[in-house]
């Protein structure tokens, strides 16, 4: 397998650690992270940070394994951290069983004491170099690219003011974006964005990527662009400190984790109306096309038909194959579009405006220290459109990242009717028909992308939700607008429970 290096100097234990914190902001279940050196060259260092960073916890007790062979650690992604000094053969190695688990990160201090190690692994050595230390880094191109890229993202961080910064990576979401937490001193929290510019992928329709026809943010600069179009709407969002858009890195403040679940992870129903009061006042709002902020022109695209009709067809490019272990036939994608087309042209005269895209649980803190709207911070909103701004209600109503009762779905959308009412005219007829279809479409496209990121990511958790997706599609059918869509899934089974 062909091998890359990179090299690093570390002055002192400190830059150690640092390494050990990028090297954590490029790992991924199932790599192999070899620490090779002499006595006191820092490994125990690096590895005791690159643990405490997945576990975004600075303070975690990572004792040395030398006696205890192997610790494990419940990060994100799980981490097992290896000892080999003490080994006595090679058969030893086998009983424990090290490298048979895609779903953890390993990591091998003494790596030589072991007679085979996996193919794929990256080997960091340390070596004493004067009064610092020198890392090598090899491993293959693929893992070598993830490293360098947190690497990066270190160096922006010093251009940014932030040169001793302790990073910490936070759960990431379902796009390529990753995003850490940056802490340094008594500066106020902050958070990392890496956003690399936009990879389209092959052509799927008329000569176009999924990307282009489903209008995905192309480049950091949306994030930038919206940021300051939701902030001159008196909205709480986080204030861009610093960015790099040619590489894709921002410096962002930090608004918190304040969540709208219990610990438990049941949701709390005053959370999501408020939630609900807070689209009501977005909506009731005129938007521009063409977001403007910190010298960058962002024009937000359409939520067309186009964009919908690919959104949805996810589901017979990854859920059927996935829950029929079969493609979807040339018949049943012409069905499928035919009853999709039809369902969304009765979104012709429908309210227009601004859509977030994905206003769920996960993309609104919530803000206990606050009064009004800046109780709910919103982040993750550079994929926004200008669409049926039905589809955002129905995003929260029917959270994909929580189980919504049908009594908290209704409470979440009445808060938003009552405030709409309160503001001026309001169509609910035609809102109700408009939250109908885009429910329908939402839940649809999330059942093909969370196969995908299964399939395609690796990501597994996200089959987890896929029950609860299918209880709001089954849900959201029963309206009368949707009667031939309702037959349609029914007849093909789309619905049933014999799935992933």
């Amino acid at each position: 397998m062909q091998s890359t290096v990179l090299q690093r100097a570390l002055a002192d234990d400190r830059a150690t650690a640092f390494l050990g914190q990028d090297l954590a902001g490029a790992a991924r279940a199932g790599d192999v992270v070899l620490l090779a050196g002499d006595l006191g060259s820092g490994k125990t260092t690096l590895a005791r940070a690159f643990v405490r960073a997945l576990a975004a916890d600075p303070k975690l007790e990572v004792p040395s394994p030398t006696f205890t062979l192997v610790q494990s650690y419940s990060t994100t992604p799980p981490v097992q951290h290896v000892d080999l000094y003490r080994i006595g053969a090679p058969e030893e190695l086998d009983e424990l069983g090290l490298f048979g688990d895609d779903g953890v990160v390993t990591l091998v201090e003494w790596p030589e004491r072991a007679d085979a190690l996996p193919e794929g692994a990256v080997t960091v050595r340390l070596d004493l170099d004067g009064g610092g230390r020198r890392a090598t880094i090899s491993g293959p191109p693929e893992a070598l690219a993830r490293i360098r890229r947190s690497l990066d993202a270190r160096a922006f961080l010093e251009r940014s003011g932030a040169a001793n910064a302790e990073r910490s990576r936070l759960a990431g979401d379902a796009s390529a974006r990753r995003y850490e937490q940056v802490a340094q001193g008594d500066a106020a929290a902050r958070l990392l964005v890496d956003a690399p510019p936009l990879v389209l992928g092959p052509p799927v329709r008329d000569g176009r990527a999924y990307a282009e026809i489903a209008h995905t943010a192309r480049s950091a600069g949306a994030f930038v662009a919206i940021a300051g179009l939701l902030r001159a709407r008196g909205l709480s969002v986080p204030k861009v400190l610093a960015a790099d858009l040619d590489r894709g890195f921002l410096l962002i403040e930090d608004l918190g984790r304040g969540s709208f679940l219990t610990p438990a992870g049941t949701p709390v129903a005053e959370r999501y109306r408020a939630a609900g009061e807070l689209l009501a006042f977005m909506h009731g709002q005129p938007w521009p096309e063409i977001a403007e902020a910190g010298g960058v022109v962002h024009p937000i695209p359409p939520f067309d038909r186009q964009a919908m009709l690919i959104e949805a067809s996810l589901l017979l490019d990854w859920y059927l194959p996935e829950a029929r272990g079969r493609a979807a036939e040339p018949a049943e994608r012409a069905a499928f579009a035919a009853a999709w087309d039809r369902a969304l042209e009765r979104l012709r005269d429908k309210e227009r405006g601004f859509v977030h895209r994905d206003f769920q649980s996960t993309n609104i803190v919530w803000r206990e220290d606050r009064a009004g709207r800046e109780r709910l911070g919103i982040i993750d909103f550079q994929d926004a459109l200008i669409g049926p701004t039905a589809y955002d209600v129905a995003s929260i109503a029917l959270d994909a990242r929580a189980d919504i009762p049908p009594a908290l779905e209704q409470a979440t959308v009445a808060a938003y009717v009552a405030a709409r009412q309160v503001a001026g005219p309001f169509d609910r007829e035609a809102f109700e028909e408009a939250y109908a279809i885009m429910a329908a479409q939402r839940n649809t496209k999330i059942l093909g992308i969370f196969v995908r990121l299964f399939r395609r990511d690796g990501k597994p958790d996200y089959l987890a939700h896929l029950p609860r997706i299918r209880g709001y599609l089954k849900r959201v059918l029963s309206h009368p607008s949707l009667a031939e869509l309702r037959a349609l899934y029914r007849d093909a089974g789309f619905l049933e429970e014999r799935a992933p």
